[in-house]
């Protein structure tokens, strides 16, 4: 018999087949003639997925993200819509008793559905971005065997593809409230079926005579966040025909250390509910003292409590539970007057944003809570603490929520409105949305049901540079009005009985604790107004963004560069054809144009010049000679690209900036653009520039003026702290050593230090090496250590070529942890150059704990059961690692390279393999996605660098650690 309470996915045992290949109705489908197996025209149906997600995995149409086959998929402008309206069709068990219910739960569905359960019809309405629930308690067989199928319809526009492409096609997917990038962007290829498909999660849920129906959990803070209210609202259904005498439960629970949980707050209320009647029920505020805080990456810890909801129908016990991990956090924001950019602050504390553009995880829409987690912490990793969910994409889905929540990552979620789309262009497309104003207004408001109760949740906007149409953005603002709560005055209300019992709890609103701001590029966003101010989106100047008058406004929510990624990840997506590396073409003025091949070109490759304004970046190092070569190149560029922008930003924190984001973080598709990682899960070296730049306490090089800075955007005053700063050069000497010591370092503020001396003096070298460090005089542990490489102005890095013929000796020692298909590892490196002096303590690299992370693993805590691996603090690892993992590999491992050189080792980078015994030429032997603490690493003469490295390995294979660099072609191989 089912259980109260209980939620089944039904993920898997699905079939598909193209609607007019199917002779039979939906009622024989669902009675008389089922299909029972994958044959002709029925294959195995992917669900949570997209109907060309289907068709690529039975490879009756070739991988849109390979070369250029996605040419060969018919486009539904081409097609027609009923090629790709399909049957799915799955069974399930279900057998009820005495007063159960079963609701049959569509999450999403792309774009309109008919749903047919033992020969019952019933109707899914339009909308991507709804959810359906529907009671199928009545026609269910009554012997437990159900047989479920659903057609699919595409969007009602879905639009065709210009010759020329461009942002959105031909713009028709905007008449349908639907995801907008389908059509095609500067960053993606065209989307065959325009994401049709049961792309959600797909579920039964049973309950008794009472349902619980979306709970919303607000916490409102008093005296600095020492008392603190959890405020709780439900909406519950009687099913019966008779009063349901209820015990409504909520308990609050926090988990400790060894998965003991404290219960915090438990508390009943009797309710009586009518027959066959919805009503809303408010629970009385409950009081936390000095409650533990949910604080964005790099700030504090993700502190989350389990909050559950229960009730109990008298005569029939238990009908209905809910659960949600729940962060007590207050998010605020107002337009800066010395800026003019908007400024957050989270539990009272300011928060410089430096955070990311996202468009989705797969355009197939191949989601899944492991990609999820990676792709989430990758942005953590990188130290992030800003997601924006760009308006041509997705309303993200509670899976993305929670690993935000766990990962301390804030989240801007737009709705469905583009600039392109939705009001731009010659004609002007849409200038008034989407057809059906209700449905948008409907989908909308289920979204913010959906979402609400997730921490990281921090702002609504109403489009990607555009607002909504006037009575759709009138409607969001009416629906999304700040509590009084949270608008600035709160700050004076000093208990919940101060506010007038003319507001309602705030939980009693759709959602009153974020902002709605009606555009990404309005109101404290670019220059406010909704002028076209974001950008640039291509290659620059390294000095530049340090410049005064590279970006004038405070916030910029889009600004992107270059992204190719590794060489690896381009012969495992493209043929032979697409590994021509570009030409180079030399114009009459001086700079280089790039000429890719038509592969590369398909998939959006952005130069790495700028003719009149950016010479070839990569072409500073030696024209490449093959694909191995540009895409080394390319990563020194994407490191010093990333790290620059991201260090001219947060140089002048305060002064001139409150925040930024790249775009874009990563790619949907297997585009040549943008990214910090590929979508194969494989990390740029912009990753690790990234990464670099924005850690919370950070020491810099100011690339126009070449003053040393120190950034510290955390709370807390560092004192008794020095900066040493070395030059190395290509023969492994230091001509350039000084220490600036006792320093104090103020709470969110940037520090300009000192000019450094070394390129202003006599004969300084043409290419060398800076390293910085950031330390506590104390105990010489690093806070903070930074890495470039430079060159004399109006010169190149030709003279890193003859360098890499360099033999510089190295000593690699492992570590390895197993836990099942779990390894984690720790590579220690010593570059065993002699030091010319040994002038410092800090060679070591013993890395200061930062304070912000926790060895409590959130990520196992319910509703989504999963094991954090966290690399963010070096201290504590391996006790961490002594308690999870179950065995430890029999000794260190020790690798050794001789050389008779001295020197820097350059832009070591390691990556992970199986160790198969024969591979197929040109196999992709990457084990991904891999999590590293650090990578693309340099070391001086005596230096020492650890680094942690966490990946699950395929059954069956046996993993290698392979190191190379810039010295080092060949590769050293650890098998583990």
């Amino acid at each position: 018999m089912a259980e109260i309470g209980q939620k089944t996915l039904l993920d898997s045992g699905w079939l598909a087949a193209r609607s007019t290949d199917v002779q039979l109705t939906g009622t024989q489908l669902t009675t008389t003639y089922p299909p029972t197996s994958p044959t002709s025209p029925w294959m195995e149906a992917v669900v949570p997925g997209t109907v060309l997600a289907t068709l690529v995995e039975n490879k009756v149409v070739g991988d849109p993200f390979y070369g250029l086959e996605n040419e060969t998929i018919l486009d539904i402008a081409d097609s027609g819509r009923e090629y790709y309206t399909f049957w799915f069709f799955t069974k399930f068990q279900c057998k009820l008793s005495g007063a159960q219910h079963l609701d049959l739960n569509f999450r999403a569905i792309n774009y309109s559905a008919e749903v047919y359960l033992n020969g019952h019809k019933r109707v899914l309405p339009k909308g991507m971005f709804r959810r359906h629930s529907l009671e199928v308690t009545d026609i269910l067989n009554p012997d437990g065997s159900n047989l479920l199928a659903v057609l699919v319809h595409p969007p009602d526009h879905p639009g065709s593809i210009p010759p020329a492409g461009g942002q959105g096609g031909d713009h028709e997917i905007g008449k349908d409230v639907a995801t907008q990038y389908v059509e095609g962007w500067d960053w993606i290829a065209p989307v065959r079926d325009r994401n049709t498909g049961i792309w959600d999660e797909v579920s039964i849920s049973v309950t008794g005579p009472v349902k619980i129906i979306d709970p919303h959990l607000v916490s409102s803070f008093f005296d600095r966040y020492t008392r603190v209210y959890l405020h709780a609202t439900t909406e519950l259904e009687n099913r019966s025909s008779w009063v349901a005498e209820c015990s409504l439960n909520i308990q609050v629970t926090t988990e400790l250390e060894g998965s003991v949980c404290l219960m915090e707050h438990l508390k009943t209320q009797h309710v009586s509910i009518p027959p066959r009647a919805r009503i809303q029920y408010t629970f009385p505020q409950l009081f936390f003292y000095k409650p533990n805080l949910w604080w964005p990456n790099g700030m504090g810890k993700q502190s989350l409590y389990n909050v559950s909801i229960t009730v109990d129908v008298k005569g029939h016990g238990e009908s209905d539970s809910w659960g949600q991990l729940f962060g007590f956090r207050k998010i605020e924001s107002h337009i800066d007057s010395a800026t003019g950019g908007r400024l957050f602050k989270v539990n009272g504390q300011p928060i410089f944003i430096r955070g990311g553009n996202w468009i989705l995880s797969d355009c197939l829409l191949r989601l899944s809570k492991e990609r999820y987690k990676t792709d989430i912490k990758f942005h953590a990793d990188m130290n992030l603490n800003m997601i924006r969910c760009w308006g041509g994409g997705l309303a993200e889905r509670p899976e993305f929520y929670h690993y935000c929540d766990v990962y301390g990552l804030l989240v801007w979620q737009e709705f469905w409105i583009t600039g392109d789309v939705d009001g731009r262009g010659v004609p002007v497309s849409n200038p008034n949305g989407p057809l059906d104003h209700d449905l948008f207004m409907l989908c909308a408001r289920d979204t913010v049901k959906l979402l609400r109760n997730h921490p990281s949740l921090a702002l609504w906007v109403g489009g990607n540079e555009q607002v909504p149409p006037a009575d759709i953005n009138t409607a969001l603002k009416n629906d999304l009005k700040l509590h009084p709560f949270f608008e600035s005055q709160s700050e004076y209300i000093t208990s919940v009985e101060g506010l007038s019992t003319a507001y309602k709890d705030p939980s009693q609103y759709l959602d009153g604790t974020r902002v709605y701001i009606q555009g990404s590029m309005w109101d404290g966003f670019a220059n406010g107004k909704g002028g076209f101010t974001d950008g640039p989106y291509e290659i620059q100047n390294p000095e530049d963004p340090f410049k005064d008058n590279f970006y004038k406004y405070g916030f910029n929510p889009e600004v992107g560069s270059v992204g190719i990624p590794v060489a690896a990840t381009i012969r495992a997506t493209m043929p032979c054809e697409g590994w021509q590396i570009p030409l180079f073409k030399k114009l009459p003025n001086g700079y280089t144009e790039e000429v890719p091949n038509p592969i590369w070109q398909y998939h959006k490759y952005l130069p790495y010049s700028k003719p009149g304004k950016v010479h070839d970046q990569i072409e500073l190092y030696g024209t490449p000679e093959d694909l191995d070569d540009f895409c080394l190149k390319a990563q020194l560029v994407n490191y010093i690209q990333y790290r620059a922008l991201l260090e001219g930003w947060t140089s002048r924190m305060w002064s001139k900036y409150t925040g930024v984001l790249i775009w874009k973080t990563q790619n949907p598709w297997t585009g040549l653009r943008g990214q910090f990682y590929d979508h194969l899960l494989d990390q740029t070296a912009g990753f690790f520039g990234c990464r670099c730049a924005a850690e919370p306490i950070h020491v810099q090089l100011n690339l126009a003026t070449y003053f040393i800075e120190v950034v510290n955007t955390t709370a807390e005053e560092l004192s008794n702290v020095a900066i040493e700063a070395s030059v190395w050069d290509l023969e492994g000497a230091c001509p350039y050593y000084k220490v600036f010591d006792k320093l104090s370092l103020p709470p969110k503020k940037v520090v300009s230090i000192s000019e450094m001396k070394y390129p202003k003096s006599k004969n300084p070298k043409p290419v060398f090496f800076l390293l910085l460090k950031l330390y506590h005089v104390s105990n010489y542990s690093i806070v903070s250590r930074n890495f470039y490489w430079l060159h004399v102005s109006g010169g190149d890095y030709k003279l890193l070529e003859p360098y890499r013929n360099k033999r510089i000796p190295l000593k690699i020692t492992s570590k390895t942890f197993i836990k099942g298909s779990s390894y984690e590892v720790e590579m220690k490196v010593l570059n065993k150059s002699k030091k010319p002096d040994p002038k410092t303590l800090t060679y070591k690299n013993n890395f200061a704990v930062r304070n912000d992370d926790s060895d409590f693993d959130m990520t196992s805590l319910k509703p989504i059961p999963d094991t954090r691996t966290d690399l963010k603090q070096p201290t504590g690892l391996f006790q961490r690692l002594y308690r999870q993992f179950s065995r430890e590999s029999d000794s260190l491992r020790v690798a050794e390279i001789n050389g008779s050189d001295g020197g820097v080792a350059f832009f070591l980078n390691f990556s992970v393999h199986g160790a198969k015994l024969e591979h197929e030429e040109g196999e992709d032997s990457r084990i991904l996605p891999v999590h590293y603490s650090d990578n693309y690493f340099s070391l001086v003469p005596g230096e020492e660098m650890s680094i942690k490295i966490s990946f699950k390995v395929p059954p069956g294979v046996s993993p290698r650690v392979t190191l190379r660099g810039w010295n080092y072609h060949h590769g050293v191989h650890t098998v583990l």
